[in-house]
């Protein structure tokens, strides 16, 4: 047979043969079949479901992958070129989500702005949750500081600035 088989591509890959069954069937991966039906896969799949797997790790679902997947040539074998173009939209995308958990890591010990008022130090950074007027979420940790919502007193305001 000429091609790989999906037991050798689940081999190589860690996927099961069920979860590349799987990702056929969305379109993110398309075999050729022989004779008697049985996927032929090229050697570029394993890249592409290597692809996949990573990034589904990441927490990009399938639509954001199978976007990312769509300037992928379909009948040759990807370049460094078209890896390249993913990775700079990827990279953008990996590069702001890493600044967000970087954000999480070092405040999730203190005041995020959601509201719960648990900790002491809510009442400095967010008295009588007025974090809750921008929007709902943990507004800290989205981006919002304690300095920028309104009606936080300026003992408030500038002690949370460190926040």
């Amino acid at each position: 047979m000429k091609g790989l088989s999906i037991g050798a591509v689940a081999a190589r890959t860690g996927l099961s043969v069920s979860a590349i069954r799987f990702y056929e069937t969305q379109g993110l991966v398309t075999p050729s079949r022989n004779r008697s039906g049985q996927r032929a896969f090229e050697r570029s799949d394993i890249r592409r479901l290597s692809f996949i797997l990573i990034a589904q790790e990441l927490g990009f679902s399938l639509s954001e992958i199978r976007t990312a997947l769509t300037d992928l040539p379909e009948m040759r074998t990807p370049t460094k070129a078209d890896w390249a173009k993913i990775s700079r939209s990827f990279g953008a995308i990996l590069d702001e989500r890493i600044a967000r958990m970087t954000t999480m890591r070092r405040a999730l010990d203190g005041c995020i702005g959601c509201g719960c008022l648990s900790l002491d130090v809510c009442a400095l950074y967010n008295p009588a949750d007025r974090a809750a007027r921008r929007g709902s979420g943990p507004r800290y940790l989205m981006g919002d500081r304690a300095s920028d919502h309104p009606f936080t007193s300026s003992k408030t305001t500038s002690s949370a600035k460190g926040n």
